[in-house]
C-alpha cells in the first residue's frame, strides 16, 4: 500500500493515571489514533472533569499529536430503550458524554444504538433517533462527530444491519452523524467477510446504505464467537474465527483507508496491545 492509501491504526487504551496517561500510551506504542473512555464506562455517575484534567488532555494530545481520538460513550447508555426511565437515564447520561467530548477537544465518540427489548426494531431505530436529538438538543457540535457503532445484534440490539444506522442518520439530518464499522460485529451479525467476495459485498452493502464516506473509524477485532452467531466476543488479530487472511484483506481495502483502524481487542496480557498493533501494521505495511 502506498503511503497515501494506509490507515491510521491504534487501540482503545486504559486511562489509569488519567486520561492524559492514554495519549501516552499511544504515542509510546507508536499509534496514529487513540480511542478511550473519558469515565467509567460500568457506572451511571462520572466523576467531573476538572479544568486543570482538561488542560492536561489538551496539551497532552497537541504535544503527541495523535488524531483522530475517539471517546467510546458508557455500556449503560441504551438509547432505544421502551422502558421510559432507562430511557430518560440513557439520553441524559449520552448528553454527558457529548459534553465531556467537546471539552476534551475529541474528534468522535462512539456509542452502540442501543437495545429493543420490549418492542419491535422500528420502534427502537425511531427511539434512538429520538434519543440523539434530545441529547444534543442546543450544543454547538462543530466539527466534532457521533459515530453509530453497528453491533452484533446480541440481546435484541438495533443496529445489526447498515439499514439501522442509515435509518436512525436519515432521521438526524441535522447532527454530524458518521459510522464506526465493528469487523467481529459485523461478522457475527452475519455479515461473512472471511473471503473476499464477502467483504466486497458487505462494502457494498454499507456503500450503499450509510455510505463509505461516513465511516469514519473501524473496530478492528477478530471474533471469538462463530459466524451469524449474534453474539458479541472480540478475540486477538488471527485467533478467532475471522482469521488472520480475511482481517488483512479488510486493512488494505482501497475504501476503507480513509478511516481510523482501532484495536478493541482483550486486554488480558501487557504485551496483548504491542502484539495485536504489530498485526495490523504489518497488514498495511508492503
Amino acid at each position: 500500500m502506498s503511503q497515501s492509501t494506509k490507515p491510521l491504526i491504534g487501540a482503545h487504551l486504559p486511562i489509569k493515571g488519567g486520561l492524559h496517561e492514554a495519549l501516552l500510551l499511544g504515542a509510546e506504542l507508536g499509534c496514529g489514533a487513540i480511542q478511550l473512555f473519558s469515565r467509567n464506562p460500568r457506572g451511571w455517575m462520572a466523576k467531573p472533569l476538572t479544568s486543570e484534567s482538561i488542560d492536561l488532555f489538551r496539551k497532552t494530545r497537541k504535544h503527541t499529536k495523535l488524531s483522530p481520538v475517539l471517546i467510546h460513550a458508557n455500556y449503560l447508555i441504551n438509547l432505544a430503550a421502551a422502558d421510559e426511565l432507562l430511557l430518560a437515564r440513557s439520553t441524559a447520561s449520552f448528553r454527558e458524554e457529548v459534553e465531556r467530548a467537546l471539552l476534551l477537544g475529541v474528534d468522535y465518540l462512539v456509542v452502540h444504538p442501543g437495545s429493543a427489548r420490549g418492542a419491535c426494531e422500528a420502534d427502537g431505530i425511531e427511539t434512538c433517533a429520538r434519543s440523539l436529538n434530545t441529547a444534543c438538543k442546543r450544543l454547538r457540535l462543530g466539527r466534532f462527530s457521533i459515530l453509530l457503532e453497528n453491533t452484533a445484534g446480541q440481546g435484541e440490539c438495533i443496529g445489526h444491519r447498515f439499514e439501522h444506522l442509515q435509518e436512525i442518520m436519515n432521521r438526524c439530518p441535522k447532527l454530524p452523524l458518521g459510522v464506526c464499522i465493528d469487523t467481529a460485529h459485523s461478522f457475527a451479525a452475519g455479515y461473512d467477510i472471511r473471503e473476499e467476495e464477502g467483504l466486497e459485498a458487505t462494502i457494498k452493502i454499507i456503500r450503499r446504505t450509510e455510505g463509505l464516506k461516513n465511516v469514519r473509524a473501524v473496530h478492528f477485532n477478530d471474533s471469538r464467537a462463530p459466524y451469524n452467531s449474534r453474539v458479541d466476543r472480540h478475540w486477538h488479530i488471527g485467533e478467532g474465527h475471522i482469521g488472520r487472511e480475511a482481517l488483512r484483506r479488510v486493512a488494505r481495502h482501497p475504501k476503507l483507508a480513509h478511516a481510523a483502524f482501532i484495536l478493541e481487542t482483550p486486554y488480558d496480557d501487557p504485551r496483548a496491545d504491542l502484539k495485536n498493533l504489530e498485526m495490523l501494521r504489518s497488514f498495511i505495511v508492503d
